[in-house]
């Protein structure tokens, strides 16, 4: 959720809900839905290529705004802490490594987070196609993309385990941002105080209450985000990569039958002596 500051003076100001806002909250909807069809329909390999252009593309846009963003006068100001400077990392490590931990967080940050800071966007400045704008957009748009990808397309579901490991990187997130917000004056995460433009933070009380709810909130929707994907009454969720199909192995096994040495004699039956 950070703010892109714009390089230079506006010629025509963004406004929250505008013709702009609306035109990418439906680009990023049908291009959701059209990614959800290509990884179903399409072949693996291009899957692949679309997932790798998604990440590259991410990667490219993120890093290139905050190296120019940076201020060697006002390093504490300036460094990527925000969650939505991680997001695009986890998300393009998750397409192009498989990482669990890192399709975990680009589930639950991309989801949220980003969703929540493409419906009230921090943005000051200049409209469509100033950079600020493109840049803003761009970072959560394709994250939000990759999530859906990885989560519908390629059916890569979450467990109450990866719920888990998503709050407990976020908390390890959210304390060394804070120590760099006292030290600095900086107001990584919004730890500090609201941001200046509208958002949901300003329903949730003054500070420091909001962030009490705010932890709420999060914990509350991520279940609720999980509880899809997993198998009720116990909560013991689905296996995160899909189990191949295979009529010789066993169903219990997600890497299907065991293989033996070549000349070996092969295992048993169950129940029978060898």
């Amino acid at each position: 959720m950070h703010a892109v500051v714009p390089l230079a003076a506006p010629d025509r100001i963004f406004l929250p809900w505008g013709t702009s806002h609306l035109a990418v909250l439906t680009v990023t909807v049908l291009g959701a839905i059209g990614l959800v069809e290509l990884a179903r329909r399409g072949d693996a390999r291009t899957v692949r290529v679309a997932g790798l252009v998604l990440a590259g593309a991410l990667t490219l846009v993120t890093a290139g705004y905050q190296v120019a963003a940076f201020d060697p006068a006002r390093p504490g100001l300036t460094l990527p802490l925000q969650l939505s400077d991680l997001a695009p990392y986890a998300a393009a490590w998750a397409v192009v490594s498989g990482q669990r931990w890192a399709t975990v967080l680009t589930y639950y940050w991309g989801l949220t987070l980003s969703v929540q800071a493409l419906l009230t966007p921090a943005l000051g400045g200049a409209d469509f196609p100033a950079p600020s704008f493109l840049v803003f957009f761009s970072d959560h748009v394709l994250v939000v993309w990759i999530a859906v990808l990885l989560t519908w397309g390629l059916r890569r579901h979450p467990t109450w385990w990866d719920y888990r490991v998503a709050l407990g990187a976020t908390v390890l997130w959210a304390v060394p941002a804070q120590v760099v917000n006292v030290v600095t004056g900086a107001n990584y995460g919004y730890l500090g105080h609201k941001p200046e433009t509208a958002s949901l933070l300003d329903v949730l009380g003054p500070w420091p209450w909001y962030l009490l709810v705010e932890a709420a909130l999060v914990v509350g929707v991520w279940a609720l985000i999980t509880l899809p994907w997993v198998r009720p009454p116990g909560g013991t969720g689905r296996s995160w990569w899909p189990r191949p199909r295979s009529s010789a192995g066993s169903a219990s096994s997600p890497r299907g039958p065991a293989r033996h040495p070549p000349g070996s004699p092969p295992s048993p039956p169950p129940g029978r002596a060898g």
